[in-house]
């Protein structure tokens, strides 16, 4: 029995739910009238139910498709504006006793040479990120009771937040780790982490305890009502995603949506995030032995209707996916991207890119200076903000600030405040030249003359040396 409210795994993610739902979707695919009245709800900026949106995930409508398209690009703008968070993922360990059949770091390849950083060499890493400009961080590590205790991540969190290395500073830490107990969670708040980040992976369980046959990642229950404890834990922001090519994809957009829906029945507050991975090549993985692999239009396709069923959540998109494939996921409502990224451990510290320890393959292999002029270019801003995680402004206060547009009073400025210590500590002559043109003609655009003022007054501190202006 579907029920969104409840705590079991199975109630809330429901497999009959699921299976009605795409029936229903399938039989109303070219059912125009259907389908344009879920455009107009979604309108509303509200946000649709997971049958609502698994029907326009299935239109095979053109016209009515472009204008899911159009209207998913509205919704980003809407919520977001043009600004891209960006970030970088730093790998700890690839040590970990799970036998996920789709992942390199699974306990039986013996390929992979093994590798746990050091606390000296989390340092040697965060360094080089700092170096490159980055403020936000996504830290990751296998699971491993062992190797990679809860204690070890509490530790590796301690070590970034306390390095200041010239202009640099880790501003915000998150965390994806496998799931875990409530009194983790809670150390994990008090460790001070911005977003927990679980992946689901496929919310199929048959196919979920298939692909994972060994391991207490096995337990299906326990790793889908992982964010009801993180939540129990204190953690008010936390951040889903499925393995798209795992499954079925329509299969496993409505059973993302079901999850973002039980969050905010059960807690009040959805999902800060949603991630949109899909299997790559990887050492001793071949996504090609996954036989529900889609194409890169069905994949766009599915951003933008996530974005119309889910305005408020951030949608994040990886350097697994190619410069031409996130440019097009832009346009679909995407607000954070990595930048430079190295899936190794200990790969920001090597000069050339390293392969041995990679946990997939990175598509789009530029720079962040790279990255962060192509996105000027393209028309955004790319923002190394995290001021609401330091606010105060998480959870229940983030959403009610995001869901009534508030944020953008905030976040547009600060955008351009940390662009601009970007620009004067890190950025390319070329690059720097296009985002002082970008600064400029955005400032025109905020609303609020206090603020505008304010805003032109802090940028000029920066240009002078001074760090850190938020609001």
């Amino acid at each position: 029995m579907y029920d969104p409210r409840s705590m079991k795994a199975e109630e809330f993610i429901c497999h009959e739910e699921i299976e009605e739902t795409l029936a229903y979707a399938q039989a109303h695919k070219n059912d125009r009238a259907l389908i344009t009245s879920i455009i107009e709800k979604a309108r509303e900026l509200k946000g649709l139910s997971h049958r609502e949106a698994s029907v326009l995930l299935a239109c095979e409508e053109d016209d009515l498709n472009e204008q899911v398209c159009q209207l998913a690009e509205q919704i980003k703008l809407d919520f977001y504006g043009n600004r891209i968070v960006m970030f970088a993922p730093l790998y700890l360990s690839n040590y970990c006793v799970n036998g996920c059949l789709y992942c390199p770091y699974h306990a039986k390849n013996k390929h992979i040479p093994r590798k746990k950083l050091t606390q000296e060499e989390v340092r040697a890493e965060v360094i080089a990120l700092q170096d490159m400009g980055h403020k936000r961080l996504a830290i990751e590590a296998g699971e491993d009771p062992v190797n990679n205790p809860i204690e070890y991540i509490l530790d590796c969190i301690k070590t970034i937040y306390s390095i200041h290395h010239k202009n640099g500073d880790i501003r915000r830490v998150n965390v994806n780790i496998a799931a875990t107990t409530v009194e983790n969670y809670r150390k994990l708040k008090e460790a001070g982490i911005g977003t927990y980040i679980l992946f689901q992976e496929t919310y199929h369980k048959e196919s979920y305890e298939h692909l994972h046959p060994t391991g207490p990642k096995h337990n299906y229950a326990y790793h889908t009502e992982a964010m009801d404890r993180a939540m129990e834990g204190g953690i008010d922001d936390v951040g889903l995603g499925v393995l798209f090519g795992l499954e079925l994809y329509r299969y496993e957009f409505a059973g993302l949506l079901m999850h973002a829906e039980h969050l905010e029945a059960v807690h009040g507050v959805g999902p800060h995030t949603i991630s949109v991975p899909r299997v790559k090549h990887a050492d001793d993985i071949d996504p090609g032995a996954f036989d529900n692999s889609i194409s890169d239009d069905i994949f766009t396709k599915i951003i933008a209707c996530i974005r119309v069923a889910v305005p408020y959540t951030g949608m994040i998109i990886s350097t697994r996916e190619s410069e031409a494939v996130r440019a097009k996921a832009l346009r679909m409502g995407i607000s954070q991207i990595s930048g430079g990224s190295r899936t190794s451990v200990g790969g920001y510290t090597e000069e050339e890119r390293p392969h041995d320890t990679e946990q997939f393959d990175v598509s789009d292999q530029r720079t962040l200076d790279e990255v962060v002029k192509w996105l000027m270019d393209s028309g955004f801003i790319p923002s190394f903000c995290t001021a609401c995680y330091r606010e105060g402004r998480t959870g229940d206060r983030f959403m009610q600030l995001c869901k009534s547009r508030q944020i953008l009073n905030c976040c547009h400025p600060n955008a351009l405040m940390t662009l601009q210590e970007y620009l004067e500590d890190y950025a390319s002559p070329e690059t720097k030249a296009v985002g002082e043109k970008l600064i400029a003609a955005e400032l025109e655009k905020i609303p609020n003359d206090k603020v505008r003022k304010l805003t032109i007054e802090h940028l000029a501190a920066i240009k002078e040396g001074s760090r850190d202006f938020r609001f």
